[in-house]
């Protein structure tokens, strides 16, 4: 039988009860955005351990990278709460590294024949970061030049607080 939460003083704390219903609104969508990504890095990870055939490994891959573009630009406009957003922009940036660092790896082993699978991991990757990055600074403005001007906002208050006594 589940316990139900208490507070720090071990009374039963009704409004933790109600706050851990609502931080996830749509666990199903969260729960996919998660799912297809981490199944194509599982994937390509254990591959040669359970098939010995390439393509029936590529086309995995790639069909659950594209189960999650899809959902990603589809579903992910239910997302509405602050604790699927942690978990939408977790997935969405680090996902992105590991197939970086499959790419080198890949170089570095000399599996050519894999090269082509990362590469479109990284493509579908990317273009869900980049498309929501884009939306999440504004769709007109340069993402250089924001850049820009956060690194100059930050060498400002770097040298500000240097100069003070």
């Amino acid at each position: 039988m589940k316990q139900p939460p208490l507070s720090c003083e071990g009374v039963l704390n009704e409004d933790s009860i109600t706050t851990r219903k609502t931080n996830i609104k749509h666990p199903m969508v969260s729960f996919f955005h998660l799912f297809f990504r981490t199944c194509a890095i599982l994937v390509y990870l254990m591959c040669e351990i359970f098939s010995s055939r390439f393509i029936v490994c590529m086309v995995s891959i790639i069909l659950l990278l594209s189960c999650d573009f899809w959902t990603v630009k589809t579903q992910s406009q239910s997302i509405t709460s602050s604790a699927e957003s942690r978990i939408f922009w977790l997935g969405l940036i680090v996902c992105p590294i590991f197939w970086i660092l499959f790419f080198f790896s890949t170089i570095i082993s000399f599996q050519i024949k894999w090269l082509a699978v990362v590469v479109m991991g990284l493509v579908l990757q990317w273009a869900n970061l980049y498309g929501y990055m884009r939306c999440k600074v504004g769709g007109k403005s340069d993402l250089r030049e924001i850049a820009k001007g956060y690194f100059g906002a930050q060498l400002f208050k770097q040298m500000k607080t240097t100069e003070e006594p």
